[in-house]
């Protein structure tokens, strides 16, 4: 055998040996594309139905934001017209009944002074609670007077 022959056998042995790696690759990659073709048609068997599911959501959702806004501009009026109501009140009845409730603390206040012996002291209101005044001492003297 002469170096031309011994040549040309590896060169046939190396391109047999490239054909079936290549041979191999082709083979796992037709599975690879069977499997991403069944993994592909059982998705789309799947997403229609949610897409028609999400779909449905999703006008549900807009009927209810409809009757949402409905409420919301009813409410509105409601409010707009309760402010009217109050500030028509209040100018129709505020001015008078803060004079009727300044006469009556008047009143109050008159007949209070006018019922009230002069020996007896003068009480002071703190935050709702009635104190004696500082005439008659504390605690500590209120045992000793009387």
């Amino acid at each position: 055998m002469s170096g031309g022959e011994v040549a040309g056998i590896l060169v046939a042995v190396f391109w047999a040996i490239l054909v079936s790696f290549l041979a191999l690759a082709l083979v796992r990659l037709a599975q690879t594309l069977k499997a991403a073709t069944r993994l592909l048609a059982e998705v789309t068997d799947q997403a229609v139905p949610l897409l028609s599911e999400a779909s449905a959501t999703v006008r549900e959702a807009n009927t209810q934001l409809a009757r949402v806004d409905s409420i919301a501009s009813d409410v509105q009026e409601v409010t707009s017209n309760a402010s009217a109501l109050s500030s028509t009140v209040s100018a129709a009845f505020g001015g008078p009944l803060v004079k009727v409730a300044a006469f009556g603390y008047g009143v109050r206040r008159a007949i209070g002074r006018k019922g009230r012996a002069q020996d007896e002291p003068a009480r002071t209101v703190v935050i709702g609670k009635t104190l004696p005044s500082a005439r008659w001492g504390g605690r500590r003297n209120r045992g000793s007077k009387g």
